[in-house]
């Protein structure tokens, strides 16, 4: 199990601070902006340093969607997950402890908790509501990893990963790292989200992944049952490969000995058969209808947990070759 380790022990004081805290902004009804996390409060963190030997990376993952609109005790509506409250950071946290089980070992681990937009935001299938709700969702991110970049380790991989909201939240941070820190990156997990060309014209930072052991490049996958199933807010991307085979054609690859898992070439979705996905409900006509978006950091477990080694390993020879030059 993932443990949260005493952040302000490890990392020198800096503090980061919000013009957002306590803030209330008005459309049609009174809206509510959670207070902004303080990403030196070991609160805000789940942790884990699985790494006994020093040879593995340091991963940043960044979790989903868990929360809907909510009101506080005066009836003020909340777009915008609460770190303060217990509940919705137990609730980030089933998920960030289900990721660290298959990431963390041989690794160090590291996932903040953010005011991630609810899901009402992506309800509205519209791509500019979905863009400006999650722009102060991004901020905090990308404030947390600013905080874990400044004092971990330079010299280990860099491996980011996230599933749905937190798929949004490694483009914008491969929008937001510079070239020293792009440097530093092994691979960068999209699970479950989409890579629009405008976001690949925004950055040089987004390389589509080729094969199973190229560094610095951008692993992005959607899964369906059929491509007419593709859900546009989500996976309309144009970069694809498949996790279980590492290939970027249409070359079918077989999962657990009974799941085919094939890449459409024209839509870049896995499509999937020999697997229902029935243990994903569908969640008010938006995904887990003939998508099986829920299944994303789960069905490929295996396949990520192996490939962040093959990554992190091949970065270490690439860059102990340069310095050696």
């Amino acid at each position: 199990m993932c443990g949260i380790i005493t952040f302000c022990a490890v990392f020198s004081s800096v503090l980061c601070t919000s013009q957002e805290d306590n803030a209330r902004i008005g459309d049609e009804d009174s809206l509510l902006i959670p207070k902004a996390p303080d990403y030196n409060d070991s609160t805000m963190w789940i942790t884990e340093n699985s790494d006994a030997d020093g040879t593995g990376a340091d991963i940043f993952y960044v979790v989903s969607t868990w929360e809907e609109d909510w009101q506080d005790s005066i009836g003020n509506r909340s777009h915008y997950a609460d770190v303060w409250n217990p509940l919705h950071r137990e609730h980030m946290g089933t998920e960030i402890r289900k990721v660290a089980a298959y990431m963390s070992p041989g690794n160090r681990f590291y996932a903040p908790f953010y005011r991630h937009t609810t899901i009402d935001a992506f309800l509205t299938l519209n791509e500019d509501t979905i863009y400006n709700r999650t722009r102060l969702s991004m901020n905090d991110v990308c404030t947390a990893f600013d905080l874990f970049q400044q004092h971990r380790d330079k010299t280990r991989p860099l491996i980011i990963a996230g599933f749905s909201q937190g798929g949004i939240a490694v483009v914008e941070l491969l929008k937001h790292m510079d070239d020293e820190v792009y440097s530093q990156l092994a691979a960068a997990y999209v699970m479950g989200y989409k890579i629009t060309p405008a976001d690949t014209v925004q950055t040089k930072h987004i390389k589509a992944a080729k094969g199973e052991a190229d560094t610095g490049v951008t692993i992005c996958y959607n899964t369906v049952k059929d491509v007419k199933y593709i859900q546009p807010v989500i996976a309309a991307t144009c970069i694809g490969i498949n996790p279980v085979n590492w290939r970027t054609d249409d070359t079918p690859a077989v999962l657990h000995d009974t799941i085919t898992v094939t890449l459409s070439p024209d839509y870049h979705v896995l499509v999937v058969s020999g697997y229902s996905g029935s243990e994903y409900a569908p969640y008010r006509d938006f995904i887990n209808v003939g998508d099986i978006h829920s299944c994303e950091p789960w069905l490929y477990s295996d396949c990520i947990q192996k490939n962040i080694k093959v990554r992190a390993k091949e970065w270490r020879k690439l860059h102990s070759s340069k310095s050696g030059q």
